[in-house]
Parts: structure tokens; sequence; C-alpha cells
């Protein structure tokens, strides 16, 4: 089995910054690419970001420019840094991953969420 540990999450002031962090835990496995989503609530959970093995990443719009992805390969982390935080960053961050397994089976794996309030 495989587990995502996320960590990080706090309340901010509005332009302040915050870094979570999702370490990713087991046995056998290779990480192929690991990512945030998030979930504000009453609505559905959004993608945020991602970065691949050979650290190619991707971010939607709405964090682009504020949001920097980057991992640790060597310690399966990912951490996010989110700077020019605003009241609609408000949300429960999740941390996701795609795994490579024993017999080359890829998995999806999730974390159990963290929350991240942005207010004054």
């Amino acid at each position: 089995q495989v587990r995502l540990v996320e960590s990080g999450g706090g309340l901010v002031q509005p332009g302040g910054s915050l870094r979570l962090s999702c370490v990713a835990s087991g046995s056998s496995f290779s990480v192929k690419s690991m990512g945030w989503y998030r979930q504000a609530p009453g609505k559905q959970r959004d993608w945020i970001v991602r970065i691949t093995s050979d650290e190619r990443t991707s971010y939607a719009d709405s964090v682009k420019g504020r949001f920097t992805i980057f991992r640790d390969n060597a310690e399966n982390t990912v951490y996010l840094q989110m700077n020019s935080l605003r009241p609609e960053d408000t949300a429960v961050y999740y941390c996701e991953a795609s795994i490579i397994r024993a017999g080359g089976y890829e998995y999806r794996y999730w974390g159990q969420g963290t929350q991240v309030t942005v207010s004054s």
C-alpha cells in the first residue's frame, strides 16, 4: 500500500504565504506524477497543479504566477509554495499521486486533505 500524508495548512492573512508538503510512503513503488487539488465548501474538487517525475509542471490559471510546485524525488515529497494568497484560495487542499507499483500497474492515491484558510 502507498500512503500520502499532507502537512502545512493553516490560517493566513490575505497576501500571505504558506507551504504545503506531501510525502508518499510505502514499499515497491515509483512516482509518475504528483499534484494538488482543492475543494472549497459547497464546490467540487478542482485540480490546481501537477509535477511529473521529470520535473514538468502545469498550473491552473487560478494559481499561475502565485503558486509553485517542486519535489524532492529522493524523498518522494512534493511541496506547494503558495504566495499572494487570497480569500478565494480558502479550501481543503488534497495531494494526489499517480504511482507505479510492482507489475507496472498505475494507481492513483489521495491524501487526507489539509485546510487552508485565508482571512483577515
